[in-house]
């Protein structure tokens, strides 16, 4: 019985995968196609490949932009949602000041609001500033992570007082106890917020749509679907898609052993 109970989950998880990496793989195998009309399910057979789509999709002038676009946009809001959710995440975990509680579950229940409900405030407020097609217009409304804030609080509260009380007494300074306590020890949920944040300003959509409306602001996401506007091939697009995906897969891997360490670590810690 215990045999069969095993050959069943196999399967499953067998069935599983297979329906979580069919679209990487029609992805990838359509990219590689000639460029020309595609037919479902003969185009998804692999043979026949081509460079095609990549000479075409590499040789688009507006494509260098688009990639320095998105790597900002990535980058750069990576570092500050690190940075801020770090320092408020620290702030209350262990600093004492009042209303404390109040403000952060209000800032908390920011996770409830839809972003949708507040994207056209937000849209008219930088639009007043002149943030219409600019870098920071794109990257610092981004910056305020409830989620990275309430993940930084809650494992920082789990390191002992006793550290923090040891590094005062040692004549450590707030930003010293930051640079060489906090920090180092807050490595692994860095890490895996770090993952996660990336993962979510490349492939973000609809934010750089709003805010970038010219062709020289334009994300890979927001350039990809402009592809497909235009009736461009579904072979380019193929191709563009996974020029998008390499370099996400690519931080992933780079940041993989402090991700899983900070998955486990927070889970038991939880």
């Amino acid at each position: 019985m215990s045999g069969l109970r095993k050959a069943g989950r196999a399967t499953v998880l067998f069935l599983a995968a297979v329906v979580t990496l069919f679209p990487f793989y029609a992805m990838l195998v359509l990219s590689f196609k000639p460029i020309g009309p595609v037919t479902l399910p003969g185009s998804l057979l692999p043979g026949g490949l081509s460079l095609e789509a990549y000479e075409q999709v590499l040789g688009t002038a507006s494509l260098a932009r688009w990639l320095l676009n998105t790597a900002v946009y990535a980058i750069v809001s990576v570092v500050g949602v690190l940075a801020l959710s770090m320092l408020a995440g620290y702030a209350f975990a262990k600093k004492r000041f009042p209303g404390k509680e109040t403000m952060f579950w209000s800032f908390v229940a920011m996770l409830m609001v839809p972003y949708h409900v507040t994207l056209i405030p937000l849209f008219i407020l930088i639009a007043d500033w002149g943030g219409v097609d600019t870098y920071w217009g794109l990257i610092i409304p981004t910056l305020a992570n409830a989620q990275a804030v309430f993940l930084m609080r809650q494992f920082i509260s789990t390191l002992p007082d006793e550290l923090f009380e040891a590094a005062r007494l040692d004549g450590c300074g707030e930003l010293r106890i930051l640079w060489s306590l906090v920090l180092p020890l807050t490595k692994p949920i860095l890490a895996t917020l770090g993952v996660f944040v990336f993962l979510w300003h490349w492939n973000d959509y609809l934010w750089p749509l709003v805010i970038g409306q010219s062709e020289e602001m334009r994300t890979l996401t927001v350039g990809i679907a402009s592809l497909q506007a235009e009736r461009v091939p579904l072979n380019v697009v193929m191709a563009g898609s996974v020029v998008a995906f390499v370099p996400i897969f690519m931080a992933y891997l780079i940041g993989q052993r402090y991700f899983v360490e900070g998955v486990t670590t927070t889970g038991m810690k939880g």
